[in-house]
């Protein structure tokens, strides 16, 4: 029975996913070269300034190329960034049809290469999976249109909604299973993000144990109060955001902090970090998104400016109560129920004796 065009882009998604988190501030791709019912080339784009997923497969084909059908996730780049355009090798190729999943939503490109394609008599196709493309390239689609970072919030809490009891403990609600799933999706971010109080509290090193490359770490500490001693600056890239000083006023602990993190002064917004003026600038050094794990002020703080895209709740089976302990979810909240913040279907999942709730914020 003959292929279905689905078929074969279902295979190039398959394949874009696999440098999930390797690619950035690139987007993830895939691309099926099929002639005469057969694959003659694949590939998937491995990381920035490598070749990307068109070039690789290409390479793989050779003269079977010629007259063949290309199946691509992301519409063929026409414009010089780390690597010259795919339209051209494309073009050169002799093939003779590009089926595209999604437009790309660059607008150094946006369209561009497919009208290319189109003026040297190739074929296109546009659409077919576009649903699934656009899900995998959700963190680049927001990136490279808004120039901010996708906003993921992960939240490991009792059944009713404590991250630590009265006394500050909060080692460890949830199961083994729910911890190494949670490192295991580190490795997909390109900063994990906490807040001061939780630095103080927990020490955290916030290592990826299965990444190939570690996230950066990113405090947001408004005082520049991070305890020099933290276990936090054992290992890789750390951030500290904070608020400008005024002349004359650097302290000691300062001078310290200068030496262990990036110091990345923002705007103040009624006496706190402008968080949208952070995510701003985190943007522009290529931070395409960043998975905030705590404590409940900043995630709190996040939601009451609209910045979280996807939330993931880890909740275990156990009530800690008490008007003191920590709630996972703090800042100001809102006032009436109609204006709650708005999720999508939720997709659930066991991992031992918790679930994990994970859904899309409505937009």
């Amino acid at each position: 029975m003959e292929k279905t065009h689905e078929y074969y882009m279902n295979l190039a998604i398959k394949l874009a996913v696999r440098a999930r988190g390797q690619t950035s501030p690139n987007p993830v791709v895939g691309a099926v070269i099929v002639k005469d019912g057969r694959i003659v080339g694949r590939g998937y784009h491995r990381k920035a300034g490598t070749a990307h997923a068109e070039i690789v497969a290409l390479d793989q084909a050779k003269e079977k190329a010629r007259g063949a059908t290309m199946y691509v996730t992301l519409e063929p780049c026409a414009h010089f960034g780390r690597t010259p355009p795919c339209v051209n090798r494309i073009i050169s190729s002799g093939i003779r049809q590009v089926v595209i999943a999604m437009l790309d939503p660059n607008p150094l490109n946006n369209g561009k290469g497919i009208n290319i394609l189109k003026m040297h008599n190739i074929q296109i196709e546009t659409g077919v999976c576009a649903e699934k493309a656009g899900e995998i390239n959700e963190v680049f689609n927001k990136y490279i249109t808004r120039h901010m970072p996708f906003v993921t919030v992960k939240v490991a809490q009792s059944l009713d909604g404590k991250i630590a009891t009265r006394t500050g403990e909060s080692k460890w609600i949830t199961s083994d299973q729910s911890r190494n799933y949670s490192h295991r999706i580190r490795q997909y971010y390109d900063g994990i993000m906490i807040g001061v109080n939780t630095v103080r509290r927990d020490s955290p090193r916030l290592e990826a144990w299965f990444a190939k490359k570690q996230p950066v770490k990113i405090i947001v500490d408004s005082k520049l109060s991070t305890p020099e001693t933290s276990t936090v600056f054992e290992r890789g890239k750390v951030i500290i955001v904070t608020l400008p000083v005024m002349q004359g006023q650097e302290t000691e602990n300062r001078a310290k902090l200068n030496d262990k993190a990036v110091i990345l002064e923002v705007k103040e917004k009624k006496g706190q970090i402008n968080l949208k003026d952070m995510f701003k600038k985190l943007a522009r050094m290529e931070i395409t998104n960043v998975l905030v794990e705590g404590g409940g002020t900043l995630i709190g703080s996040l939601f009451d400016e609209g910045l979280v895209d996807k939330v993931m709740f880890f909740i275990s089976p156990k009530i800690i109560g008490g008007t003191q302990a920590i709630s996972s979810v703090m800042g100001d909240g809102v006032a009436r129920i109609d204006k709650a913040i708005k999720l999508d279907v939720p997709r659930i999942r066991r991992f031992g004796e918790d679930i994990l709730v994970e859904c899309r914020v409505k937009k």
